[in-house]
């Protein structure tokens, strides 16, 4: 399978540690590769980020069609794009947010979601809204730290560990989901901590879940509904 993952933001800073982490996720038979945007945000943060960065994203999904690609995978929790590209195209298209919560209400009664910053609160309580799942979500929690500082992997499983332990003691979560897709590679670390303490929880990474479902969807020959998402009508578009 030929995958494309769009980074949906100008920063190449994610770039390449993306590539590394769709690899551990998908078998050696499948080809991945990685761009970002030209034109669009640093980083996404707010509906003003994703409104700036849609027509780029989509743009790049129609373009990876036209290369050849099979599936592809925007790489951000807020799913920025994915409703108006799968009207677009004839391919898979999957974002971070929906995957992660559909596996994790197969592994759990409850989810808590922590993510980056409490600008990107109200979006994840809408997108849970849309999906018609409030009553299983525990709370959504943040380690206020922007996107593009998130590099520093000893302090962003220290800060994940941290909010993870009170949704689960205290909020109710049962399992976890970590909210950016650029909280890479620490989801291991994160659940091997709250084992520690006894607290035996799933600690779910977006990238895994979305891939992973992507895989799924070729594996069952499946494609989102036309009924959905219907082709645009023709019409002049300046």
């Amino acid at each position: 399978m030929r995958i494309r993952v769009i980074v949906p933001i100008t920063s190449p800073d994610f770039n390449e540690m993306c590539s590394i982490e769709a690899k551990t996720f998908l078998s050696d038979e499948a080809e991945v590769d990685v761009v970002s945007l030209t034109h669009g945000p640093a980083s996404i943060e707010s509906y003003y980020d994703e409104i700036l960065a849609a027509p780029h994203i989509v743009e790049a999904v129609q373009k990876a069609e036209d290369d050849g690609i099979e599936g592809v995978f925007i790489t951000c929790f807020g799913d920025p794009g994915v409703d108006a590209a799968r009207e677009l195209v004839d391919i898979p298209v999957v974002g971070g947010f929906q995957p992660a919560v559909s596996l994790a209400l197969t592994l759990g009664d409850r989810f808590g979601i922590v993510t980056v910053l409490d600008n990107v609160v109200p979006m994840i309580h809408d997108l849970v809204a849309k999906m018609g799942v409030t009553s299983r979500m525990a709370s959504v929690r943040v380690i206020d730290t922007p996107v593009l500082a998130l590099h520093d992997g000893e302090a962003l499983v220290t800060k994940l560990f941290e909010e993870a332990q009170v949704a689960v003691t205290e909020d109710g979560a049962h399992v976890l989901i970590l909210g950016c897709t650029g909280m890479m590679g620490v989801a291991a670390a994160v659940q091997d901590r709250l084992s520690d303490i006894g607290l035996k929880v799933p600690v779910i990474d977006p990238t895994g879940a979305a891939l992973s479902t992507l895989r799924a969807y070729e594996t069952m020959g499946v494609l989102h509904s036309r009924l959905t998402y219907m082709t645009p009508p023709e019409k002049a578009r300046t």
